[in-house]
């Protein structure tokens, strides 16, 4: 395998813990291609299955979902060492629940499910670390619901802002989605997320200049 595809798949969930040689000797055994789509190609639309186990290791995949007003909202950016829809690959109920895209051209590591199965039965490691990507799962949409369902609007657009500042580890956010697109995203009126935008402002927590925002205090967000 070549030696960038082991680079980014050293950054996977699904080997962590694992040296470069220990990625490459797994899969070794494995049967595996290389998929290159072009940019704004479709990956796979809402409904679909899920028939392969995908390792993006070049590029982005953009996956949206529908809102209640029939717009296509994107719902998260996957990166590279991402594994595309671990919970879904051996689920009874297979059909995915959002549509995916390319953003700019991809590369992917597709096995077959039961490829990947062969793998978590034959290397304790890699077992461990499937485990652990489906129980993070489990957290994060149980807090994901939490916030969708029992934060005020002022607590959802902190809660975002908090969570961006940590994924991109700056106190100076860059949107890559419009407002509208956020505010469909928590279930809120774009209005409802530029006021409470221009309140934080007014309070010195942020700074707004376009689609890049900067945190001033962290604690008049959380106050």
């Amino acid at each position: 395998m070549e030696d960038r595809f082991i680079k980014v798949l050293s950054a996977c969930p699904l080997f962590v813990g694992m040296s470069m040689l220990q990625i490459d000797m797994a899969l070794e055994s494995a049967s595996y291609r290389v998929v290159e789509l072009p940019s704004h190609d479709v990956y796979a639309l809402a409904g679909m299955p899920c028939r392969y186990a995908d390792i993006i290791v070049k590029g982005t995949l953009i996956s949206r979902m529908a809102s209640i007003s029939g717009k296509q909202v994107e719902v998260t950016r996957l990166k590279e060492g991402t594994l595309v829809a671990p919970a879904f690959i051996f689920a009874t109920e297979k059909a995915l629940p959002v549509s995916v895209e390319t953003d700019g051209n991809v590369e992917l590591l597709r096995m077959k499910p039961d490829e990947l199965k062969a793998l978590i039965d034959t290397d304790e490691q890699i077992r461990m670390n499937f485990i652990r990507i489906l129980s993070n799962i489990d957290v994060f949409l149980t807090h994901k619901m939490k916030v969708l369902s029992l934060f005020t609007v002022r607590e959802k657009v902190a809660y975002l802002l908090l969570e961006l500042s940590k994924e991109q580890q700056s106190l100076e956010i860059h949107l890559q989605r419009s407002r509208q697109e956020i505010a469909d995203s928590f279930g809120i009126q774009k209005f409802s997320l530029l006021r409470v935008l221009s309140d934080f402002e007014k309070e010195g927590a942020l700074e707004i200049n376009g689609k890049v925002i900067t945190i001033i205090d962290r604690q008049k967000l959380i106050g």
